[in-house]
Formats: structure tokens, C-alpha cells, sequence
């Protein structure tokens, strides 16, 4: 005899056929309102072509449908470029705007500083002349500093780092301009020709320079009132010449020691 099946065991009702008419039913919508909103007026499209190319540049090469614009047809190597389309619909502007009112801002500082050195240097010259120096000393500045310049061979002997006797009444006026005008950083700087040294104490002109910027920087120190503290010196040896080292007359005006006076409105400070 056949067993009975339980009624529990009875396959249930075909419940999923009005789940999938619902799911046909709202796909059919959606696909109604789909072809609705793509069927618009050419005229229409051209106008919001137009719109976006003149606003945007994404249309180029005449291209008039978002399939041909640059950021759609070029895939995904336009988004390399991102940044950069970014930057040409706004940022530049603002960039370009803040880096020119930034060097307007660095023109007007540098003019006030040209300007602060420019009348200190006219204060200098004055001195110079008052004291007998104008033979002895030349001066220049730019717009961090004034700067004296001393020939080497009033100075000091060939080789020598050791400042001469008649050399003393100079640096003593010097002294006396730098106590008068100078506001904050003094710097000594000594310069050779690029002639090898020889038979000398210095066996090359980087320690030579160096020597002749301590020693005008001693004597300051020691005959003035100017706090040390305020004071650099360094030796550049050959390697910045204001001549030709090729002959006599060139060498000669590379053998020097120049200290600065940097101004108040210098960088320097």
C-alpha cells in the first residue's frame, strides 16, 4: 500500500507569479519614462550644446553630442587631465590673481628697501668725503645693503694678512661710519685674485681672503663700540672677481675686502 503524503507536504501556492507581474509592470515604466526623456527636440539639444561648449569647452572639433567631447571620447586617459580641465574653469583665475597681487606686493617691499638703502648710501658717501676717503673707498648698495669697498693692497702686503701701519687711519674712519649708520647686520667679506699661492704662510687663497676678513673684523671690534655679535666675516678666496684676472690692473682690483651695511628694512636682519 502507497504511503499517504502528509498535507503539510503539499507543494505551496505559485505565490512568485505576482511578484514577477509587478517586477515586468515596473520595469515597463521605467522604461517608458526612459524613452520620454530621450526623445527632446534637436533645436533644444543644439542650444544646450552650444551652452556648454562656450561655458565648459567639453565639445571640440565641431563635435556637437557628448559622445565626441573631449572629456567622454577620450575615455579614461581624460581623467589624467582633471586637475588641469579643473584649474582652466576657475582655479587658474584665482591663482594668477593671488600671484600677481603677491609680486605687487614684493615690487612695493623691494622699492621701499632700494629706497632705504639709496638714502643711506648718500649718508655714507657724505661721510667718506668729510673724512678723506673717496681714494680709499667705493661704494655701491642695492636694496639690502651699502657696501664698502677697500682695495686689498692699501691693506695688507702680498701674502700678508696682517694689516699695514697706513692702513690703521682708514679703518679707524670706517669704524667711525659704521658706529654712526650702521642699524643691524655688518658683514666682511675677503676677496684674492686667482694667482696659486706660494712660498707663504697660506697655502691657498680661500685661507688667505679668510685671514684678511678676521683681521679687519678684529681690528673693528677692537676700536669701535659696534657689538660683535652684529658683525660677520668671511673669506670668498677667488671665486668672486669684479675684473679680469688676466691682467695686472684686474688682479688687483679682485684683491679687496668689502663690508656691507645692510639697511633697516633688509631681509638680512
Amino acid at each position: 500500500m502507497a504511503k499517504k503524503r502528509r498535507e503539510d507536504d503539499a507543494p505551496p501556492p505559485a505565490l512568485w507569479k505576482d511578484t514577477f507581474a509587478d517586477l515586468m509592470n515596473l520595469l515597463l515604466c521605467f522604461f517608458v519614462l526612459l524613452f520620454a526623456s530621450a526623445t527632446i527636440q534637436e533645436d533644444k539639444w543644439e542650444e544646450i550644446a552650444q551652452s556648454f561648449n562656450s561655458s565648459f569647452s567639453i565639445f571640440s572639433g565641431g563635435a556637437s553630442a557628448i559622445g565626441d567631447g573631449i572629456l567622454v571620447s577620450n575615455g579614461v586617459s581624460q581623467l589624467n587631465e582633471l586637475d588641469k580641465y579643473i584649474n582652466s574653469t576657475g582655479k587658474t583665475a584665482d591663482n594668477e590673481e593671488s600671484a600677481d597681487n603677491f609680486d605687487e606686493i614684493q615690487n612695493k617691499v623691494e622699492e621701499a628697501q632700494l629706497e632705504a638703502s639709496e638714502e643711506l648710501a648718500e649718508l655714507v658717501e657724505e661721510a667718506v668725503m668729510e673724512n678723506n676717503l673717496s681714494g680709499d673707498v667705493e661704494i655701491e648698495f642695492n636694496s639690502q645693503f651699502v657696501q664698502l669697498t677697500l682695495n686689498g693692497a692699501v691693506l695688507f702686503d702680498s701674502g700678508s694678512v696682517e694689516l699695514k701701519e697706513n692702513a690703521l687711519p682708514i679703518l679707524d674712519k670706517v669704524g667711525v661710519i659704521l658706529e654712526r649708520y650702521s642699524s643691524g647686520v655688518i658683514e666682511i667679506e675677503g676677496h684674492t685674485d686667482n694667482v696659486p699661492m706660494s712660498g707663504a704662510k697660506y697655502s691657498n687663497n680661500d685661507e688667505l681672503s679668510n685671514g684678511r676678513a678676521l683681521s679687519v673684523f678684529n681690528y673693528v671690534i677692537s676700536n669701535t663700540n659696534l657689538d660683535p655679535a652684529g658683525i660677520k666675516h668671511a673669506g670668498r678666496g677667488e671665486y668672486v672677481p669684479i675684473a679680469d684676472n688676466s691682467t695686472p690692473e684686474g688682479r688687483a682690483k679682485n684683491r679687496r675686502v668689502e663690508i656691507r651695511i645692510y639697511n633697516s628694512l633688509s631681509s638680512y636682519q
